[in-house]
């Protein structure tokens, strides 16, 4: 058995328990099974609103990571705001994923854009590894960005995959998706930087990626999981990404 690449995100059980004023389903509960099943580690995007994972969940997988799982890791994903850095430095992730998403939005859509200020950015990578947590950048699929990443003292990026994920109707058109990915990875790994991927990720299409990249290290994966979850059961669904990883 290889080293697990699965990051699972449980924002999607965050979303279910805040349905009802009840501990119940258990963040902390279900990432322990993906763990234990295998999983690398967690990864939750807690955002302004908490309308999914709050801060509380954050201190407590922190927690649940340092004293049950060491060898697996949390990544939090977020804008890189005052609020969000403080919460690293309290939290201390094992990595951050820096995303320019707009506290409105629904899921996170778009890579950085780095002809823009990105003076900020840059003081917040600064922060974060002051604070010895893994910086990783979200990415569009495009061989320019790995570059201006690596320049900002980024140490990963995360690519954007949802364009190759919503093709899964489409033979065609996944294929010259996949194209962008595969050229953005191979640029990146060029730069010196780790490779992620995430964003629409399922068992049918994680093998051609994985084939064509396979020194990806970390795919974070939360709806497809998910919704994989729901048939097969949290255990059993890390097993089927990670056979699809070619990992088992």
């Amino acid at each position: 058995m290889t080293a697990s690449r699965l990051s699972v995100n449980v924002n999607a059980v965050a979303m279910l328990r805040n349905r009802r004023d009840l501990p119940w389903p258990s963040v902390t509960g279900l990432s322990a099974i993906a763990m234990e099943a295998g999983a690398k580690g967690i990864t939750v995007h807690p955002r302004p609103d908490e309308r999914h994972i709050r801060k509380t969940d954050v201190y407590d997988l922190a927690e649940l990571i340092e004293e049950r799982y060491p060898n697996k890791e949390l990544c939090l994903e977020g804008y890189p705001s005052a609020d969000f850095l403080k919460l690293v430095e309290e939290a201390r992730p094992e990595q951050v994923l820096f995303v320019p998403d707009d506290p409105e939005q629904q899921t996170s859509d778009h890579g950085w854009q780095f002809d823009r200020d990105t003076s900020a950015l840059a003081a917040a990578i600064t922060a974060a590894k002051n604070w010895a947590v893994t910086v990783s950048l979200f990415c569009d699929p495009d061989p320019s960005a790995p570059e201006h990443a690596a320049r900002l003292g980024a140490e990963r990026i995360e690519i954007y995959t949802g364009p190759y994920g919503a093709c899964y109707d489409d033979p065609d058109r996944a294929e010259k998706e996949l194209n962008k990915v595969v050229a953005t990875a191979e640029a990146a790994r060029d730069c010196g930087l780790g490779v992620n991927a995430g964003h629409d990720l399922t068992v049918a299409n994680i093998p051609p990626l994985i084939k064509r990249a396979p020194f990806i290290r970390e795919m974070s994966i939360g709806h497809g999981f998910t919704a994989d979850a729901l048939i097969y059961g949290f255990a059993e669904s890390v097993r089927r990404f990670r056979r699809a990883m070619g990992e088992i």
